[in-house]
């Protein structure tokens, strides 16, 4: 009997391992796959009816609050100052070439239409708009690429199975957690993601991690959920904020808050696949709106983090949380606007880019596009750069002025007299190579 068991097991683990490695992306999903890693930068943004208490996107687990108290806030969420075209044109401007839009948080609150759940934007809120239908028709007309949230957490449905976050939170019935019909619904959701709103770019997944201490490993069935969103739009790709290694089925690999390779939040921590990269990170401290959060980092400080996100062969996914009336807080704005025009100057040195030869120092960094090599020099105290290149360097200039800039070949590489670097955001020495 042992041995049939044994055996029994070994056919299952089998099978199971056969289907995890099943997945074979199309053409169109590798097209999209380069296209979105020439992209090099998104905004993501973070907007739910959360905003309407203004201490962040996790206010409900944060402050332990009873479900249905919490979702009184819907009934008076009116944001009369959302507008779809100033969003996208703002984004546009920004120079970022997509943008990642949260559908449903681990509230449960869903921001579109949906026929899953009467708590979402249209059923449950005086406004009656589907913002994300605005959203997707004004990406299309601007031509900026929509990349859609959807969190696996719910901290609000009594049919999802507990995990370790939102545990102060009261008002569900533990007694009704049925996985399989979460799931559905989930599934459900997704299907209308994917067939209302035109063409999406990725689904971005978030949640896994609240399961992760579980004594038994939890289930999420990702392999199917994975197909289906393969299945509705062979171009799509999927993307989890796990913090684990990349898993069968996924098309771009995320980091939180830190570049790959960096772990100074704690989790980043997970080797670098060769999927195309994703950083994200907040403009200020929040992913959602929080009035006491004007801590925005400097238009230098975000600059010089897109650039190094580029030259880590990544791309920057930068936060925005809207304001609970539907706008975009003027702080952002003019962050977006002053990299915008950076970019406008810049961008050939980021956009279609990959990781340079020289990888992250104090100095800065590089990024390289096929014969051009990109030095990006944020501080310098020596008016000279020695560079441990193994290419042949053939000319050197000024990016921003075209000025010949002098380089001496030796045996550990190549020394730049770059002259004095002062107060600048980026001071970029282009490079050709052979």
């Amino acid at each position: 009997m042992k041995k049939l068991i044994l055996s029994i097991a070994l056919v299952v683990a089998a099978i199971t391992s056969l289907s995890a490695q099943s997945y074979e992306p199309t053409k169109k999903n590798l097209k999209a796959r380069e296209e979105f890693a020439e992209d090099r930068f998104g905004i993501f943004i973070h907007w739910g009816i959360y905003s309407m208490f203004a201490q962040g996107e996790w206010y409900l687990q944060n402050a332990g609050l009873n479900r249905d108290e919490y979702a009184k806030a819907a009934d008076a969420f009116y944001p009369h100052r959302f507008d779809a075209k100033e969003w996208v044109a703002a984004i546009k401007a920004s120079g970022a070439r997509y943008v990642c839009f949260t559908t449903r948080h681990h509230d449960s609150f869903s921001m579109w239409d949906t026929d899953e759940s009467d708590f979402n934007i249209v059923d449950a809120t005086p406004f009656k708009r589907d913002v994300l239908k605005e959203l997707a028709r004004e990406c299309n007309r601007q031509d900026i690429k929509l990349h859609l949230y959807y969190s696996h957490a719910d901290w609000m449905r009594d049919e999802y199975p507990r995990g370790r976050t939102a545990k102060d939170v009261t008002g569900r019935d533990s007694t009704l957690i049925n996985w399989p019909a979460y799931y559905d619904f989930m599934n459900r959701q997704i299907e209308e993601l994917l067939t209302n709103y035109g063409p999406v770019r990725a689904i971005w997944f978030d949640g896994w991690w609240d399961h992760d201490e579980d004594p038994t490993p939890f289930d999420w069935q990702l392999d199917e959920q994975y197909a289906l969103v393969h299945r509705l739009q062979p171009s799509c790709l999927v993307a989890n904020n796990h913090h684990q290694s990349p898993f069968e089925g996924e098309d771009i690999q995320i980091f939180e808050r830190d570049l790959p390779g960096e772990n100074t939040h704690g989790l980043s921590g997970q080797e670098i696949s060769r999927l195309p990269l994703e950083t994200c990170q907040t403009m200020n401290g929040m992913w959602g709106y929080k009035v006491v959060d004007q801590n925005y980092k400097s238009t230098e400080t975000l600059i010089r983090y897109l650039v190094s996100t580029a030259g880590k062969g990544a791309n920057l996914l930068l936060n925005v949380g809207p304001q609970p009336n539907g706008e975009l807080p003027a702080a952002a704005i003019e962050r977006m606007e002053a990299m915008g025009e950076w970019l406008t100057e810049n961008g050939e040195t980021v956009y279609g880019t990959v990781a340079g030869d020289v990888a992250q120092q104090e100095w800065g960094c590089t990024t390289r596009k096929d014969k051009r090599l990109y030095v990006h020099i944020f501080e310098l105290e020596s008016e000279e750069l020695m560079l441990p290149l193994e290419c042949t360097v053939v000319s050197a200039k000024d990016f921003a002025t075209g000025k010949r800039v002098d380089f001496e070949t030796t045996d550990e590489g190549v020394v730049l007299k770059v002259g004095r670097v002062v107060d600048e955001v980026d001071h970029i020495v282009e490079l050709v190579t052979k």
